[in-house]
C-alpha cells in the first residue's frame, strides 16, 4: 500500500512547519522546548488537521526519544503497559491521539507512569482538555492551543504537494477544508487517483464519491446535532435514534452527544419530568466509564427516554428573561430584608429586618424596580 499524501509531505524539521507561529516561531514555547531539548508532558488542543501529530513527532525526533503512538479510540491499559515495559535507554514519549476518548479509569492508570517519568505524555485533542482530561493528569501537562490554519498556510501546504490545480480549484479546496490540512490533502489525493486532472469540478466529484473523515467542525456535524435535538424536542424517538446512529457511525465523541442530552433534559423537559436530568446525567457517567462501542447502547436508552418525555421549557425561558433584566438593569439594590447582617451596624441599618423563611405568597422579594415581574410561568 502506498504511503498517504499527507504522510509523504509531512515535515520533519521545525523550519518547514506551516502555521502555529505563536508556538513554533523563534523564541516561542515549542520552538524553545525543541531547541533546548526540554523533556516534559504536554497536551496539544486544537481542531483537526492543524499539525498536532506532526509537532509531536518533531519533538520526539529532536529530543532523540523513543516515540510511541496510540489512538485513544482503540487503545487501552494493556497498550500503555506494553510501552512501560519496553526496555529503552532513551526517554519514552507516548503520543496519545484523541486523549479525550480515554475514560477516567484509563487516565487514572496512565497517571502514575507520567508522574514517575516512565512515560513523557503528549496528548492530542479537539475537545477542551479542562473537561476531558482528569485534573491530576492535566496538572502534570502544559496545554498548547493550536488554531485553525489560515488561507495562506493552507495554500502553502497545497503547493508543497507538487500537484497541479488552477486558482479556482485551489480557492474552492481551501474554502471546503476550513483550515483542516488533512482534509484538503485527502481530497487532493482522491481526486488525483480518480481523474486525470484536478479542477474545481473533479474535486467536487471526488468529494461526493469518497468517504472522507467526519469533520467535527464542519456543516454536517452541526446539521446532524441540530436534527438530533429537534427530533427529541418533537418527541420522535425514531428520528432521534436515526440521527444518533449517524453520529455514532461517524465516530462522534459520545461525551459530546451525552453533554447535549444533559442540557436538553433541563432546557426542553425541565419541570414536566425533572427526573430526566437524573437519567441524562447517568447516561453521561456511563459513557465516561464504558466508552465505545458499548456506550452507544446507553445513549440509545437515554435518547428514547428524553424523546418520549413530556416537554416544559418554563424554567429555561424564565432564566433567559431574568438574564435579560440582569443585563439591562445591572446590580439593582437587593431588598434590605434579604440582605445578610453579620454585624451590629448592618442590623441597625435595617439589613435582614422583617425577613421570614416562609413569607406569604405574593410577597415581593425582587428589587423594587422589578416588583411584580414574572419570570417563571409554569
Amino acid at each position: 500500500m502506498s504511503e498517504p499524501l499527507a504522510s509523504r509531505i509531512r515535515p520533519t524539521h521545525l523550519k518547514d512547519f506551516v502555521g502555529q507561529k505563536h508556538l513554533v516561531a523563534k523564541g516561542k514555547p515549542l520552538a524553545e522546548a525543541i531547541e533546548k531539548k526540554h523533556l516534559f508532558s504536554f497536551v496539544l488542543w486544537g481542531p483537526p488537521g492543524v499539525g498536532k501529530t506532526t509537532l509531536a513527532r518533531m519533538y520526539a525526533r529532536n529530543l532523540d526519544a523513543q516515540f510511541f503512538e496510540l489512538s485513544a479510540v482503540s487503545a487501552g491499559k494493556a497498550d500503555v503497559k506494553k510501552i512501560v515495559d519496553t526496555e529503552s535507554a532513551k526517554p519514552k514519549i507516548l503520543f496519545l491521539d484523541e486523549i479525550h476518548r480515554f475514560n477516567k479509569a484509563q487516565q487514572d492508570y496512565l497517571l502514575p507512569f507520567v508522574e514517575s517519568g516512565d512515560i513523557t505524555l503528549i496528548g492530542a485533542t479537539t475537545e477542551n482538555p479542562s473537561f476531558e482530561v482528569i485534573a491530576p493528569l492535566l496538572s502534570r501537562c502544559r496545554v498548547f492551543v493550536l488554531h485553525e490554519l489560515d488561507e495562506a498556510s493552507m495554500s502553502q501546504i497545497i503547493d508543497r504537494t507538487g500537484l497541479k490545480l488552477d486558482a479556482a480549484a485551489k480557492e474552492w479546496l481551501i474554502t471546503m477544508a476550513s483550515g483542516d490540512a488533512r482534509q484538503a490533502l485527502a481530497l487532493l489525493e482522491a481526486t488525483e487517483a480518480l481523474y486525470e486532472s484536478i479542477t474545481k469540478e473533479t474535486l467536487q466529484e471526488a468529494l461526493q464519491s469518497q468517504h472522507l473523515r467526519y469533520d467535527k467542525k464542519g456543516e454536517e456535524h452541526y446539521n446532524t446535532i441540530s436534527a438530533f435535538i429537534k427530533s427529541m424536542r418533537a418527541s420522535d424517538p425514531d428520528a432521534t435514534l436515526y440521527y444518533l446512529a449517524r453520529m455514532v457511525e461517524s465516530g462522534e465523541d459520545p461525551k459530546f452527544i451525552a453533554r447535549r442530552m444533559v442540557i436538553f433534559a433541563s432546557e426542553d423537559i425541565g419541570m414536566a419530568q425533572p427526573t430526566a436530568l437524573v437519567v441524562a446525567n447517568e447516561v453521561f457517567r456511563a459513557v465516561e466509564t464504558i466508552g465505545y462501542p458499548e456506550c452507544a447502547i446507553n445513549l440509545a436508552h437515554g435518547v428514547v427516554y428524553l424523546a418520549r418525555a413530556k416537554k416544559d421549557r418554563s424554567a429555561y425561558i424564565g432564566l433567559r428573561l431574568a438574564q435579560k433584566d440582569a443585563r439591562a438593569f445591572g446590580n439593582l439594590p437587593i431588598p434590605l430584608r434579604l440582605r445578610n447582617a453579620p454585624t451590629k451596624l448592618m442590623k441597625q441599618e435595617g439589613y435582614g429586618k422583617g425577613y421570614e423563611d416562609y413569607p406569604e405568597k405574593g410577597t415581593n422579594l425582587l428589587p423594587e424596580k422589578l416588583k411584580g415581574k414574572k419570570y417563571f410561568r409554569g
